[in-house]
């Protein structure tokens, strides 16, 4: 335990930023070259993980993504909030924080879809480990104010609750659409598991405070 806990020292540098202009080198690459040649390789594919052993996907799944809009709000949301958990953790930590909850989430779907016969789905999107840096923005600032939609103030916690009920709703409902509601709630709960392991805070408790 001391092992998984062991702190790295703390530097910033602005890793969010890199992330951002990676994903959009990369969609900008999609336009030029061909969005399926790319996706084919590069998406999480349940059938050539098996078939082919391609296993990075599970990383480069998460630097593609279906279309201006989606590149637009993942990145605006990282820029908004991962700046501030960057700040908090540490580039190191968060890197790693970052890409094991957007990994562990790819995989969790992968099992889903394989297991419910959908081996032929094409993930792409960074919204798994997005929506796990909204978790640990809300840990770390619990009494932060989010404007949803411009409109609409609830505190970071309430936020990160009521995102985790409607992609439940919109799961068990079949309103999934083109949507991966399952990679969202695997990136809530890999990075619930990441605070508790690694980070040893509870996020009940730090809400709770």
């Amino acid at each position: 335990m001391n092992f998984l806990r062991r702190p790295f020292r703390y530097r910033y540098n602005g890793v969010v930023l890199w992330i951002i202009g990676i994903n959009v080198l990369v969609f900008l690459a999609e336009q030029i070259i061909g969005s399926r040649q790319i996706e084919f390789f590069f998406s999480m594919i349940p059938a050539l993980v098996v078939v082919r052993h391609w296993v990075w996907t599970f990383v480069t799944y998460m630097f593609l993504h279906g279309g201006f809009s989606h590149l637009f709000f993942n990145m605006f949301a990282l820029f908004v909030f991962g700046t501030q958990v960057e700040r908090q953790m540490g580039s190191r930590e968060f890197l790693l924080f970052y890409f094991l909850s957007g990994i562990l989430a790819g995989f969790f779907s992968f099992v889903v879809y394989y297991l419910t016969g959908a081996y032929g789905i094409n993930l792409v999107g960074a919204s798994g480990a997005i929506f796990a840096v909204q978790l640990a923005y809300a840990v770390y600032y619990p009494n932060s104010i989010i404007y949803l939609w411009g409109l609409l103030p609830l505190r970071a916690p309430i936020m990160v609750l009521g995102f985790t009920a409607l992609e439940l709703f919109s799961m068990l409902t079949g309103r999934a659409g083109n949507v991966a509601h399952i990679t969202h709630l695997a990136g809530f709960g890999f990075a619930w598991v990441y605070f508790l392991v690694r980070l040893g805070l509870n996020p009940v408790r730090a809400w709770r405070r």
